[in-house]
């Protein structure tokens, strides 16, 4: 209530600094601080990932997939790239958290689950991940400034040849942009 927003602003914030904090310690692990040009945590948390509110609140309850960013950046240094610069490490954390955000969440330790039930969760979560990947690409041809009747001639062209129907790329977009399943309700899901 201090800052003037709501509870849920304000628990989508916790989300975002949580998932900065987890990729800030996944570059410092991922690269030798002496080999980029400037060091130290400031430094680290000064560098600026390009990335949007929403791949980070997407990214926040998938932190143990952030390893993947270390693994990355350990990679190049272990192939004898000599100087891991800004640009580099911001391209291999963009690329890295885009790869956690479509792949479909890691099953859950429900050992009583049904079998039948946790495929049919797979298949959701995978037909999820691919709507996003859509939407993702309807987002680029239109931003999402533009309401859905101002998308549709743009997304017509797009959805015509995909081979998708226009109620599809709208809802697909809408699940871009808001990250909530339910944008996909009556349509894709």
């Amino acid at each position: 209530m201090e800052f003037g927003i709501s509870r849920a602003q304000a628990y989508r914030l916790l989300d975002v600094a949580r998932s900065l904090a987890a990729i800030h310690g996944a570059v410092a692990a991922g690269t030798d601080p002496s080999r980029m040009r400037d060091t130290g945590p400031a430094a680290a948390a000064a560098l600026n990932y390009g990335l949007s509110q929403r791949a980070l609140i997407a990214v926040s309850g998938r932190s143990g997939d952030v390893a993947e960013i270390t693994r990355r950046l350990a990679a190049l240094a272990h192939n004898g790239l000599q100087a891991l610069d800004e640009a580099t490490v911001r391209a291999v954390v963009r690329e890295a958290v885009r790869d956690i955000r479509t792949a479909p969440p890691p099953p859950s330790d429900d050992a009583s689950a049904d079998p039948t039930v946790a495929a049919l969760r797979r298949v959701v979560d995978e037909l999820a991940a691919s709507t996003h990947a859509i939407g993702e690409l309807m987002l680029e041809v239109a931003p999402t400034y533009l309401s859905d009747t101002d998308a549709a001639d743009v997304l017509a062209l797009l959805c015509e040849e995909i081979g998708e129907p226009l109620e599809h790329g709208h809802a697909a977009r809408r699940y871009a942009i808001s990250g909530d399943r339910r944008a996909l309700h009556g349509t894709v899901l």
